[in-house]
């Protein structure tokens, strides 16, 4: 087996696989990309048994078809330190990989490609398009929410659904919940709901960019594989049942305010820096044209903040974690946020004051 390729080529697709490889595991050769060189392409696959990652690229110079499996931390370190520009000689001999940059050379230790772990084939069930930037926001909008950790394993990922002309995705760790949802136009899709780990979840995020590059999503009883035209992404999917989140919605807010989201931010994260470090609390006292923010801990430190709202209403005091509630306003992205209220017991709604594709859900704290 044998290659020639420019640096830049090389390290693109080399970057991408590098994040499904896991650095510490019990099988050395999950510490390995496969690299195969097959019909004038250089595929590079990475996994860790839960995800795979594979991207290619054409190769332009000679090659010898074949493939091997070769430490991926060190030969990503190996070929983001050469100088831009510079062409690589990749080959194997005597079971040994061999990198020839410049004047520099390079000896890799290697596996064989036969026992390198692929995931197993599976049948598509559900099949839908999307552009790069509609999933990005879709997972990008809620995936802050998801569980880490839990016992609940359920709740450590995202659940992705679908339904006639809607794909929606939801988040939850059980104080909060964002769900966003985009319409569907091509076809009419199944009912359907998975769960995506969170590791799959981290990886589509980095993987894809906002921008209108198709990406095709197709779902099975176990897995969920994205591809573009630089990448395929498969994921294991998580064996269980979402909670009906439905439940928990708010509906029967009747106090509503309009605030703008940069104020707010701002007043919440200067706050933030005086509250309990442990339970990050903060109290909102909500008055007719104005919202009090106040914050202590146990040092007897206190921040206090005035804020500017559109409300009038009956006056309300409530306590939050103000990291969700800074979390939220990161993922919005508007200048208008609109929070429904109903009492101090239950908990607060927020979105996009112009556009409803986006929700989220706070459940209050006692302080």
């Amino acid at each position: 087996m044998k290659f020639t390729i420019s640096r830049e080529q090389f390290l693109q697709p080399l970057q991408m696989v590098s994040g499904a490889v896991e650095r510490r595991h019990t099988l050395p050769i999950l510490s390995n990309v496969l690299i195969r060189v097959d019909q004038g392409a250089l595929w590079l696959t990475g996994t860790d048994l839960e995800v795979e990652l594979v991207s290619s690229v054409q190769l332009e110079g000679d090659f010898t078809e074949g493939e091997i499996t070769v430490p991926a931390k060190k030969l990503f370190d190996i070929i983001r330190g050469l100088s831009d520009g510079v062409d690589i000689v990749f080959s194997v001999d005597d079971n040994k990989a061999l990198i020839r940059a410049g004047r520099g050379r390079y000896t890799l230790s290697t596996l064989s490609a036969n026992d390198y772990p692929n995931l197993e084939d599976w049948e598509r069930e559900v099949e839908f398009e999307l552009t790069a930037g509609e999933l990005k926001h879709l997972i990008d909008s809620t995936q802050f929410s998801m569980a880490q950790q839990d016992v609940r394993y359920y709740l450590n990922g995202m659940s992705l659904e679908t339904e006639e002309n809607l794909v929606r995705t939801v988040a939850t760790d059980g104080h909060r919940l964002a769900l966003c949802r985009k319409e569907y136009t091509q076809s009419s899709l199944p009912v359907r709901q998975v769960i995506i780990p969170r590791k799959g979840v981290l990886e589509i995020s980095r993987l894809i960019s906002d921008d209108e590059v198709a990406i095709k999503a197709m779902i099975g009883s176990n897995h969920i594989r994205l591809e573009s035209a630089a990448f395929i992404f498969t994921s294991k999917l998580v064996d269980g049942r979402f909670p009906d989140y439905r439940r928990v919605l708010p509906r029967d807010g009747d106090k509503t305010i309009l605030a703008s989201k940069a104020v707010l931010k701002d007043a919440f994260s200067r706050a933030a820096i005086l509250s309990n470090e442990k339970f990050r609390g903060v109290r909102l006292n909500l008055a007719s044209g104005e919202l009090k923010i106040t914050a202590n801990n146990p040092e007897q430190e206190e921040a206090e903040e005035i804020v500017d709202v559109d409300y009038q209403g009956d006056d309300l005091e409530i306590g939050f974690n103000v990291a969700y509630l800074i979390d939220v306003l990161n993922a919005l992205n508007t200048d208008k946020v609109k929070l429904t209220l109903s009492d101090s017991n239950s908990s607060a709604l927020i979105e996009d004051a112009e556009d409803d594709s986006a929700l989220y859900v706070i459940m209050p704290m006692r302080l």
